[in-house]
């Protein structure tokens, strides 16, 4: 399997246990302040002396600034799957983008029957997760009332939403082919874990679910990888996985990544000092894995600063000619209301429309520096020494290509959400705003026709790689529409949107 490229994760997978819950809380905010990146919790609702996985996460999330929190993984069985995505969409809302939905088929089926859940075969229980990654995408994305025809679950004229901060990705626990074949059809993410998969397995599992994307039509390098992991950490070396000081966890770890495409790796603490591993893990064993990586892809930095893009460079290419010719938001004609508690201090609304438009920004720079990176031919030339199967450009253009399409949806989200909720709702309580909308509305439009063209770029960029040209023309422009639209959506509605209580 070859090393897809992915930035390394590192993350802690914590026991939800009721008794000890305020260590629990403790170590997800120890994680969260030494760096770690993620943090899974698992969900075993029949399990009484568990807290609620649901509950804990958003607890967590509240407590925490920039961890990523999900659910390792998920009880189907016990969570309907509508539910459970409004559920991800909401969590994900309330923390800023940051949450990824684990989920599983289910297992331990006397404890789920006790509870009052079904029980399900092993090729109805897979069955049944294909049926529910269907009904959650669907509650996922905007438009009209959704409808699912499954025989485990259906939608019949749900309404979607709410919608998810951040390109929400399903990430699924399998073992088995047939599992493993779906979640290379279907999944974002894979979550397998040492105690079911250990490192002997990992090639055959990766090769069934690669062999399943590629017959799919899709790209592996789409799907994150995190292996979850457990050891014992001692200054005496062994023959043993994870069985030794940081420099050995360190070497075992990075054959992974680079063998298998392994994306993250979570610790499951298993010693009497859980603080002492996670520490150990973050500070000595992830650096080197991070280092050792970095110099297996030749990898060098991309510097890429605003300063660079002129305000009104010249184009390169007849398509973006255009776009480039005048600034097609026109800071002098956008329209201003008066504001009536002018410096207010930020409200619960203005701060959460400030942290979804924060989240677009960051990831606006992830696309940038993106393509800078495929501009130079580094992302290329850096995989292909480490992969034991070297991507080819095109492949590197399908995944610059995939990453822009999954940007591409949460925009287009976020902008339907305001169009047809937010906005009509401004206009009723304040009629001085209505202009301010109509503009807004209006760069709406400007930025999906951007969307579109970059879009339509990088289709073409696959089977033409002398267009990165036009990929970068089109990449600019939305890149400085867009941060100058969401810059005057915040200096414009912030402070009347706190002051009429309206839900961003």
């Amino acid at each position: 399997m070859p090393d897809y490229g992915h930035d390394l994760r590192f993350g802690a997978f914590l026991t939800p246990t009721a008794e000890d819950h305020d260590e629990v809380i403790r170590l997800a905010r120890l994680a969260d302040g030494i760096g770690l990146d993620l943090i899974g919790i698992q969900d075993h609702p029949y399990q009484p002396a568990f807290l609620d996985t649901w509950t804990l996460l958003t607890h967590l999330a509240a407590h925490t600034d920039r961890v990523t929190l999900f659910p390792h993984v998920a009880n189907l069985p016990l969570r309907p799957p509508a539910v459970l995505a409004r559920s991800a969409a909401t969590l994900d809302i309330l923390s800023g983008g940051r949450t990824e939905l684990g989920i599983g088929a289910g297992a331990f089926w006397d404890a789920i029957t006790a509870l009052g859940g079904p029980r399900r075969t092993p090729a109805e229980a897979v069955d049944a997760l294909e049926e529910a990654i269907a009904v959650i995408r669907a509650m996922w994305t905007p438009g009209p009332a959704a409808g699912v025809a499954g025989r485990h679950y259906r939608l019949d004229g749900a309404r979607p939403g709410p919608f998810p901060a951040h390109p929400l990705g399903i990430w699924i626990g399998s073992y088995k082919k047939r599992m493993l074949e779906l979640t290379g059809r279907l999944g974002d993410g894979w979550l397998p874990s040492s105690a079911y998969a250990p490192p002997g397995d990992l090639a055959a599992m990766s090769q069934t679910l690669d062999d399943a994307a590629h017959a799919a039509g899709r790209d592996p390098a789409q799907i994150q990888r995190i292996y979850t992991v457990s050891g014992r950490f001692s200054h005496l070396t062994s023959d043993r996985f994870l069985d030794g000081p940081p420099e050995q966890w360190a070497r075992g770890l990075t054959e992974l990544a680079l063998a298998h495409g392994i994306s993250g790796f979570v610790l499951a603490p298993s010693g009497a000092d859980p603080e002492r591993e996670l520490r150990t893990f973050t500070e000595e064993v992830a650096p080197r894995v991070r280092e050792a990586i970095a110099a297996a892809r030749g990898v060098q930095p991309v510097t890429y600063t605003r300063s660079a893009i002129p305000p009104l460079a010249p184009a390169r290419t007849p398509e973006s000619a255009d776009l480039w010719s005048a600034d097609p938001l026109d800071e002098a004609t956008r329209p201003r209301a008066p504001k009536q508690q002018p410096g207010a201090a930020l409200g619960n609304t203005g701060a959460r429309l400030t942290r979804i438009h924060d989240n677009l920004r960051d990831e606006m720079r992830q696309i940038t520096d993106a393509v800078a990176q495929v501009a130079v031919g580094q992302r290329d030339a850096a995989s292909a020494r480490s992969m034991i199967n070297s991507l080819t450009l095109r492949q590197n253009y399908w995944t610059l290509g995939t990453f822009c399409t999954a940007y591409n949806r949460t925009l287009t989200t976020h902008h339907t959400i305001e169009d047809q909720y937010m906005f009509p709702e401004l206009r009723e309580k304040q009629a001085s705003l209505g202009p301010v909308v109509e503009r807004l509305e209006h760069e709406h439009e400007i930025i999906a026709e951007a969307l579109a063209r970059l879009d339509a770029a990088l289709v073409t960029l696959v089977q033409d790689d002398g267009r990165i040209g036009e990929v970068q023309d089109l990449t600019d422009v939305l890149e400085r529409i867009l941060l100058s639209h969401l810059n005057y959506e915040e200096e414009e509605l912030v402070e009347p949107l706190d002051r009429l209580g309206i839900n961003a």
